[in-house]
């Protein structure tokens, strides 16, 4: 270990930013290393390398075409880590579509917005996640399906979608398959994907995430090949990555940790990725063991529980030398023991969809504890501010303001919104980030809170109003106040605050009811709490901290635990 931390960050002084396209770079790795493995799953034994998986991106993008996606079409994709996933993505760059992410998690209501309010033309999906069936989701929103041909698809509810798109082999009513699309794509000839390819500029937009606001409402974020690529490419050489290693990623595509911060630092070096369809403790144990990963990536509770699974000792971590632990606080005894335990000198990368996503980093160099307690420095070619939210002056060294930044990061705006894009991003191009920081001596960052009172539960965002609005749907709530109460396992845990009306009554279990199947799961109160007033300021508005401190007071008096 002691000569993993002897690695310098002189790397970091020769980086520039590259002007390059996602299908750009994977045509240059195909044609330079075309043997060398690109996507790995050791747990189907699955291999593809540069060569074989962009000979099926070209099919896949060549039958996307005869689909009708065009450039600046929407591709929405909603499916946990199948290999396919990035077929999609990177086919869809190639020809100027750009790829809708959609959170697995999600309900029908929250993914018939995403389909409106993205305009998606084609609509790439899986049978489903966890107890969300998406097929029945989906033939609910758009009955069409079961009585038009394929191709000739017109839904009044989603007027720009034509095609929906199996991912997998099973055959369902007015879908097309992806190994239709493959077989499709194989006989046709690949010039006029080549000849689009060669007109796209980086930037331009590749990838539209979804991400929710102070409004309850949530927008597309729209980033380019020069966000997405430049944010990797630099993330990687934080860790000095190479043709040679082996990155595990743990964490969903569909975030821009797994399709940004893993992929993108992949494909900019050459590198190799090994995938598991979604995190089990034991699964990515047993793929560092056999693949021999030298890098992994997860949340601080995918680390946590890789550490205490039971099988621990069976496998051999001594491959590993660096990842990123990042989505929430970091604790430093888990730091520690990933570093002694996983031979894994772990780095944060904080920011949000919105700098696509870096915009300040921990180094190797730092100790465990700047790793811990701070979310490091700026990134290269980032101007990195903490600004007075009330005077816009720069604030002084441990000076509390909001965390701001300018650079090739900043999106290039939210979908139909340019009033929100407005609101976020200043005259000066400075993106306000919303959350609260300080800057210390040594020129890291601390973050201390968050303006707009979102909440991370387990490396998810959660917006309290979305919850908030959703609940107020219930008939008996007078008023409802969401907030996170802090969690030793998740970061935060989500906790509602409810005041009934006159004469109503209403269970917790009610609620909890009343969200199951509507609401992603990740989104439903941990904790909900019955009271009969909020704590008021003077000027009227309700004190969020206060609910904190009542929530964690009400939880001790009854005995429970925050877990």
């Amino acid at each position: 270990m002691a000569d993993k931390l002897q690695r310098d960050n002189s790397s970091e002084s020769k980086i520039s930013l590259i002007d390059d396209t996602l299908g750009g770079l994977l045509e240059k790795w195909a044609a330079e290393c075309p043997e060398h493995d690109f996507l790995v799953y050791p747990d189907r034994n699955l291999r593809l390398t540069y060569k074989e998986f962009n000979t099926r991106v070209d099919n896949i993008a060549c039958a996307l075409l005869s689909l009708g996606v065009t450039k600046g079409s929407k591709v929405g994709v909603w499916a946990k880590n199948v290999p396919d996933w990035l077929t999609f993505m990177f086919a869809s760059a190639k020809i100027g579509a750009i790829l809708v992410t959609i959170n697995t998690n999600y309900k029908k209501s929250e993914v018939e917005y995403i389909m409106q309010n993205a305009d998606i033309h084609t609509m790439c999906l899986v049978s489903g996640y966890r107890d969300n069936n998406y097929i029945d989701i989906i033939y609910d929103l758009v009955p069409e399906l079961k009585t038009q041909n394929r191709g000739e698809l017109e839904s009044p509810r989603f007027p720009e979608l034509k095609n929906v798109v199996y991912i997998g082999q099973e055959k369902y009513r007015g879908m097309y398959t992806t190994l239709e699309l493959i077989v499709m794509g194989n006989f046709m000839d690949k010039e006029p994907v080549r000849s689009i390819s060669s007109t796209i500029n980086c930037h331009e937009e590749v990838n539209m995430q979804y991400t929710s606001g102070t409004t309850g409402f949530p927008k597309g974020v729209m980033l380019s090949h020069h966000n997405i690529l430049n944010c990797g490419m630099a993330t990687g050489e934080f860790m000095d990555f190479t043709s040679a290693d082996k990155l595990l990623t743990c964490v969903p595509l569909f975030h821009c940790f797994g399709c940004v911060l893993a992929l993108c630092a992949v494909i900019t070096h050459g590198s190799t990725m090994v995938m598991i369809e979604e995190f089990d403790a034991l699964k990515a144990l047993a793929s560092i063991h056999k693949e021999r990963c030298t890098i992994l990536y997860g949340v601080p509770t995918m680390f946590i529980a890789e550490l205490n699974h039971p099988m621990f000792d069976m496998f051999d971590m001594t491959s590993l030398r660096t990842g990123i632990m990042a989505g929430s606080v970091c604790p430093i005894e888990t730091m520690k023991q990933v570093m002694e335990r996983m031979h894994c000198n772990v780095i944060s990368v904080y920011g949000l969809t919105e700098t696509s996503p870096g915009m300040t980093a921990t180094r190797m160099t730092d100790t465990a504890e700047v790793r811990a307690t701070t979310v490091g420095h700026d990134f290269p070619f980032v101007e990195v501010k903490v600004i007075n939210p009330e005077t816009g002056n720069e604030c002084t060294v441990g000076e509390q303001g909001e965390m701001c930044c300018r650079g090739y990061n900043i999106m290039k705006g939210y979908y139909k919104n340019p009033e929100a894009t407005a609101e976020i991003i200043d005259s000066d191009g400075f993106l306000h980030s919303g959350d609260l920081g300080v800057k210390d001596e040594d020129g890291n960052y601390r973050i201390t809170g968050r303006i707009k009172d979102m909440i991370i539960r387990g490396g998810e965002n959660i917006y309290p109003r979305e919850i908030e609005t959703f609940l107020y749907k219930i008939p008996q709530i007078k008023n409802v106040e969401v907030v996170g109460l802090a969690s030793p396992r998740y970061g935060e845990q989500v906790a509602a605050f409810i005041t009934l009306k006159d004469g109503e009554t209403l269970a917790e279990e009610d609620v909890l009811t009343y969200c199951r199947g509507n609401i992603a799961r990740y989104k439903i109160p941990k904790y909900i709490f019955f009271i009969e007033e909020f704590p008021m300021t003077a000027s009227g508005k309700i004190q969020k901290y206060r609910l904190r401190d009542l929530g964690i007071e009400l939880l001790e008096k009854a005995g429970i635990e925050i877990v």
